[in-house]
């Protein structure tokens, strides 16, 4: 069964667009990345799951169950993570966590206290005395309080130092060893290629590319680099991205490796490096070109 099913979702703000022809499957358990710049329509999408704005056409599933029908029975079984968080001032920590488990209608008090220790949060702070990055851990704790079988997360690192960013990753994977599904929006790609198992690439409100971190960074390209000795070049199909500075070519090459070494063999290269491209090379092949193959 799919924790999410999203047909055909689209969303627009009078004339402006949000999200066009959105379609994804995500499955139980998977800890799925949602990437793109701010703007390109990643919250939007989320928003729309999770009934904050209708869609103007399409369909969500969460669990089976529509998005808008059955909204209240579905965020019974969701945490939500937004990129900005804003709260009562004049409440204490402790008092708006213990007042959101009320919703769950379930005992959430030796969770609260297990995750504010994970994340240093002191419960008897008031919210108007805390930091960002405590205000984001506050959020975190809301978001996870009552176990929920899905996680929707909106820019979730926004605020955290280094040692809490690690922590936070530490408590992801530990619910999706739980059986926890995991969404996570953000347009930080070393998150992403550190915590995912897909990713959806989305660029002005539409989805480019729907593909495993494995075979997006592994499969199709590679990262070439050459020093010629003469300051030679070559142009062979399946060379894009491409780079040239003095004696040396930078490229990413999808093309037959057989023709790449065949071309430099007929001539003088000095250091030649074939790698694999980082999540953020190839992002930026797919989102500068558009590309949906």
């Amino acid at each position: 069964m799919n924790a999410i099913e999203i047909r055909n979702l689209s969303k627009y703000y009078g004339k402006s667009r949000g999200i066009e022809d959105i379609s994804l499957d995500i499955a139980e358990g998977e800890i799925f990345g949602f990437i793109g710049p701010n703007g390109a329509g990643k919250s939007t999408t989320i928003r729309t799951l999770l009934a904050f704005i209708f869609p103007n056409g399409g369909s969500a599933k969460i669990f089976g169950m529509d998005c808008i029908k059955d909204s209240a029975r579905i965020k019974m079984n969701i945490g939500y993570l937004p990129s900005e968080v804003n709260y009562y001032d004049d409440m204490k920590v402790k008092d708006l966590l213990f007042y959101s488990a009320k919703f769950y209608k379930k005992d959430c008090s030796k969770r609260i206290h297990e995750l504010s220790s994970i994340l240093e949060l002191d419960l008897n702070k008031r919210i108007d005395s805390l930091s960002y990055g405590n205000r984001k851990k506050t959020a975190i704790v809301q978001a996870l309080l009552h176990e929920p079988k899905l996680l929707i997360l909106d820019e979730p690192t926004g605020g955290l130092d280094p040692l809490m960013q690690n922590r936070f990753f530490e408590i992801l994977r530990e619910e999706n060893r739980k059986g926890t599904t995991i969404f996570f929006s953000s347009h930080i790609l070393s998150e992403v290629q550190r915590m995912c198992d897909r990713v959806a690439i989305i660029k002005e409100g539409r989805i480019l590319k729907v593909e495993t971190i494995d075979r997006l960074a592994g499969d199709k390209f590679k990262k070439v680099k050459i020093d010629f000795a003469n300051g030679g070049r070559i142009n062979l199909p399946g060379m894009v991205n491409v780079e040239t500075k003095g004696k040396s070519m930078e490229f990413l090459f999808g093309g037959k490796m057989d023709e790449l070494i065949k071309s430099l063999s007929e001539l003088q290269v000095e250091n030649l490096w074939i790698e694999e491209p980082s999540l953020e090379e190839i992002f930026m092949h797919y989102y500068e070109t558009g590309r949906k193959d």
